[in-house]
């Protein structure tokens, strides 16, 4: 069973007249996404960094120290749940898949939630560590800058938008504005690069969730990133074997929004 500090634990289960019920740990802080997109009191940045720290290891744990392999496949700020003290404890395991630690990309239906999904994981319906690492880039984003991933008043979407910063030598003016004078900025500045390293369009650029880690907690240098965002490289899937390899998206598999 998987168990870890920053995972959302399973209490208990029942299975009565064809129905299962699956008994979680009460989450007294909801969830990420309502903290920074909600009404709710403004979360510290100090409550930020270790949140975005939180669900790294969670991540970790999932990629390379459990005994198997997990890719959760739907990394987002509504399923970041927070305990009592605003520990990160990822939580929504309905699309997770297991896979060997030696083996690459699996191919699998398309699921998860746009704005989070990485676009080789979109074109070849491939689920891997690192569509699961541009998920976690695109939450880091969210966190540092208090902006959802997608927005329809925003004319880019987030990565590209700091992306954009960054390379104009502007990128703390992506910061939540919210957040005034109550926060590091070299932390700040960590995790807004983090987050674009993570979400890079290449997934072999991409770094996996150790290397992630080890910047986030500074024990290893920033990267550095192309000014401008470089174009997605992937392999799309044979056209002519799409229909048994590849199996079609539904409304269940994918949402548009939270």
């Amino acid at each position: 069973m998987l168990r870890h500090r920053n995972l959302v634990q399973l209490i208990g289960w029942c299975h009565d007249q064809g129905e299962f019920l699956l008994v979680y740990e009460f989450m007294p802080n909801g969830s990420l996404d309502y903290h920074l997109f909600g009404r709710r009191t403004q979360l510290a940045w100090t409550l930020r960094y270790k949140i975005a720290q939180g669900l790294a290891s969670a991540l970790l744990y999932l990629h390379e120290e459990w005994e198997q392999c997990v890719v959760h496949r739907d990394i987002k700020s509504s399923n970041v749940m927070l305990d009592s003290g605003f520990n990160a404890k990822l939580g929504d395991f309905g699309l997770a898949r297991l896979m060997d630690h030696e083996l690459g990309p699996r191919t699998t239906h398309l699921a998860g939630t746009f704005g989070y999904l990485a676009p080789e994981y979109i074109s070849t319906r491939r689920a891997s560590r690192e569509s699961d690492v541009y998920s976690f880039g695109v939450v880091a984003l969210e966190i540092a800058t208090g902006r959802k991933s997608v927005d329809e008043q925003f004319e880019k979407g987030l990565v590209e938008w700091v992306w954009d910063l960054y390379g104009n030598g502007e990128l703390m003016s992506a910061m939540d504005e919210r957040m005034q004078t109550d926060f590091d900025a070299k932390q700040v500045e960590c995790l807004m690069i983090v987050g674009l390293w993570c979400a890079h369009p290449d997934r072999n650029v991409r770094p996996s969730i150790r290397q992630a880690s080890l910047v986030l907690n500074f024990e290893a240098d920033l990267p550095k990133l192309p000014t401008r965002m470089p174009m997605a490289v992937y392999h799309a899937p044979n056209i002519s074997s799409a229909s048994s390899t590849v199996p079609s998206i539904t409304s269940s598999s994918i949402n548009m929004g939270r």
